[in-house]
């Protein structure tokens, strides 16, 4: 048995992501990073591979010289995935040169700069039956696991009403130029139609529909820019439709001074609700109508899934590293059983695909599209100048 083998584009020095895709591939010793193209700048990228100790001749001058290089040797020597860990503008073309070139992809979110390149991007994963995933971390966390199988099981009764809210305060502040991470996040070029919501609302949007499993339908959305000069918006709230007449309200800010990655869901269905904060992600907290509250914690008993996405004892805490993780160890497992003829289904693997990134870019949209419009909100001047 060898390690799954691991290429990656982007991630090189000065970028915070790439050392956490990096930590995750690692953590539970099946995965191997054995090349890369870590920058838009060739020697740059050189560099930043021979730092991290790579052969100086699989540290590529850029991605597309990657793909062709790697695809030239041995079957057992080559990288068998691709991890894209760039700004969004790039995951396109970088997924779309490694699908061709045969690879499997693990990307950051979102998908894409826009819908329009997911669904082109889609196509390409249908018609290569190559794996593609999609790094929504905060779905690898075993409590939310543990949140989604309760509700599926009816444990809090038919789901009616969500929720959700992501908040941070590091966009509170005009960006420093210095910052890389702020720069590109608010630049439609590289970012896409949207920052905080593209950025942030995507996740949270994400983590109700995982946990429900319903999908939103239907969204109502405010998004504001309060920073003067910034170009994309830094807060928004959403009114949500999902399936099964569920109703919900999802809210993200980059400019609520003083939050950290403050992600809280709460959902309510006829015989109880949970509440998952992801800030103490080790706590799942359950209410009833007619018995005590419970509060379930990671590591006790809980369901099979739960479990197998839970490394360490109870009372020792696992965070965003460990979940990251639970993304890239059910990614290379379904890797390992296409080679080894023992594949079944994607959605045995418990990792989010293409579709989650089709919908992810399509929410994103639908949330920018809302906000231009002005027929739904209804003045209260209308009453009062009567």
């Amino acid at each position: 048995m060898t390690k799954i083998r691991m290429g990656m584009v982007g991630g090189g020095h000065g970028a915070f992501i790439g050392a956490v895709h990096r930590m995750a591939a690692n953590i539970d010793g099946q995965i191997e990073l054995v090349c890369g193209a870590f920058s838009s700048t060739a020697e740059k990228s050189i560099d930043s591979g021979k730092a991290l100790k790579l052969p100086e001749q699989r540290c590529y001058a850029d991605f597309q010289t990657m793909m062709e290089m790697e695809a030239q040797l041995p079957k057992d020597e080559r990288m068998q995935f691709v991890a894209i860990v760039t700004p969004n503008h790039m995951h396109f073309p970088v997924a779309k040169a490694a699908l061709e070139a045969g690879f499997h992809v693990l990307s950051d979110k979102p998908a894409t700069l826009n819908l329009a390149e997911v669904k082109a991007l889609k196509i390409i994963v249908d018609e290569t039956g190559l794996l593609y995933g999609l790094t929504h971390t905060y779905t690898g966390y075993p409590m939310v696991k543990e949140a989604q199988t309760l509700v599926s099981n009816g444990e809090i009764g038919k789901v009616r009403k969500v929720i959700v809210e992501y908040l941070q305060g590091w966009l509170s502040e005009p960006e420093d130029p210095n910052n890389k991470q702020a720069a590109w996040r608010s630049d439609p070029a590289i970012s896409g139609v949207s920052c905080c919501m593209g950025d942030i609302g995507s996740h949270a949007a994400n983590l109700a529909e995982y946990i429900t499993g319903k999908d939103i339908t239907d969204v109502c959305s405010e998004l504001t820019t309060f920073v003067e000069g910034r170009r994309l918006d830094d807060d928004g709230i959403v009114l949500l439709k999902m399936e099964d007449g569920i109703r919900g309200t999802l809210q993200a800010s980059q400019i609520a001074a003083g939050e950290e990655n403050n992600l809280t869901i709460r959902v309510y269905g006829e015989k109880g609700g949970l509440e998952w904060h992801q800030q103490e992600p080790n706590t799942l907290t359950l209410k009833y109508l007619d018995k005590p509250m419970q509060i379930l914690r990671t590591g006790g008993m809980h369901s099979s899934r739960t479990g197998d996405n839970t490394r360490t004892p109870m009372g020792h805490p696992e965070g965003y590293l460990e979940a990251f993780a639970n993304i890239y160890v059910n990614f290379a497992k379904a890797i390992e059983d296409i080679e080894s003829g023992n594949f079944s289904s994607e959605t045995d693997y418990d990792f989010p695909s293409i579709d989650e990134g089709v919908r992810g870019m399509a929410l994103v949209e639908a949330f920018v599209n809302s906000s231009q419009q002005d027929t739904k909100w209804y003045s209260l001047n209308n009453l009062l100048s009567e």
